[in-house]
């Protein structure tokens, strides 16, 4: 990779344009029904043309981006950390549920090696960013450098940029990686300032005994390392993941090139207040698609002033809800399109004396 300026890319990062909203919500008012009668599907249509500049969607795509984490050795998941590299495979087959997901909403799957501790030959369908074969432990020191954390950013932004050359008007992210529940309540702890208990749930569907055991774990971490929230880059470096880099640089990406971006659950929110963090204006950018039942999520999200558009008990990462939420933003647009203004229907407008 050429030499990365992540300075240049923050420059590039602009405000949702305020008039446009007020243009689009001015539409969407004289259409024939009650004003806001449509709740949320109309602010994803408004937010998405103020963003896009586009009523229609020509090409949707997940990038669901894959890393192993040292921290696995502590005993903090339920699955070994073989199942990532079995996982990648299952993804570029096709079987996986943000495959069969992505189908049903039209959207294309894109898997990233961000860091697997496996060497995938040339995978055909497999995109190669892969930093090093894994992360370092967190418990016992940084999971990175700092320059590896600037390129796993790079990567995200490269990404996000080949997408809008693309042809590509909605992105989504996701996640696969072993342990990476922990690093993620890290980072959560970090920015929110909460303990580690209070962010900290089951990930794969651990016991009460392996939950204790986790957040200790997270403890030592935040203890050992000392990230500093005024510095998130740092705090990627220190207790984050190479798939979490990619995702933030994913994330910082799609606000550079004015691309609306949905994020999916814990791992994804993680990474995507990295991004905010490093410039509020990318929250413009991000759709929250679900709120997970791991219990940080919740205070990720309120630390990034988004509101999860499902609820579904989901906890499955990949990128699973934002294939989900992908046919929310079809819907808003396509009555954004087809419903017709009063005047137009022929319809008399309800009038209160």
């Amino acid at each position: 990779m050429s030499q990365f300026n992540l300075q240049s890319v923050l420059n590039r990062i602009r405000p949702v344009d305020a008039d446009a909203l007020a243009q689009i919500q001015q539409r969407i008012d004289r259409q024939a029904k009650p004003p806001g009668s449509l709740g949320r599907l109309e602010e994803l249509s408004r937010r998405y043309v103020a963003l896009s500049g586009r009523v229609d969607i020509r090409r949707k795509r997940i990038y669901t981006f894959a890393g192993d984490h040292g921290v696995a050795a502590e005993g903090v998941s339920a699955f070994p950390a073989e199942v990532t590299p079995q996982m990648v495979y299952n993804f570029i087959d096709g079987g996986a549920a943000v495959n069969a997901l992505a189908r049903h909403a039209g959207a294309e799957v894109c898997v990233v090696d961000m860091g697997v501790n496996h060497d995938f030959g040339r995978l055909k369908g497999l995109i190669d960013c892969k930093i090093a074969p894994g992360t370092a432990n967190i418990a016992t020191g940084p999971a990175m450098t700092r320059d590896e954390a600037l390129r796993a950013l790079q990567a995200g932004v490269q990404l996000a940029a080949q997408a809008r050359a693309e042809g590509v008007d909605l992105l989504g992210t996701g996640d696969m990686g072993i342990a990476n529940t922990t690093p993620s309540a890290a980072i959560a702890a970090v920015f929110t300032g909460l303990d580690a208990a209070q962010v900290t749930h089951r990930g794969t569907g651990i016991d009460d005994a392996a939950l204790a055991h986790k957040i200790e774990v997270i403890r030592r971490a935040l203890a050992v390392n000392a990230p500093d929230p005024q510095d998130p880059v740092e705090v990627l470096a220190k207790v984050g993941g190479f798939e979490i880099g990619g995702i933030a640089g994913l994330v910082l990406g799609c606000a550079a090139e004015g691309l609306p971006v949905m994020v999916d659950g814990f791992i994804s929110t993680a990474a995507a207040l990295i991004a905010t963090e490093l410039h509020p204006h990318v929250r413009d950018y991000v759709f929250a698609a679900h709120q997970s039942v791991e219990i940080g999520h919740q205070h990720l999200l309120h630390r990034m002033g988004q509101e999860p558009l499902l609820d579904l008990g989901l906890r499955l990462g990949e990128g699973t809800g934002a294939a989900l939420a992908m046919t929310l933003m079809e819907a808003g647009l396509r009555v954004l399109r087809e419903v017709l203004t009063f005047d137009a229907a022929g319809v008399s407008e309800g009038v209160v004396e």
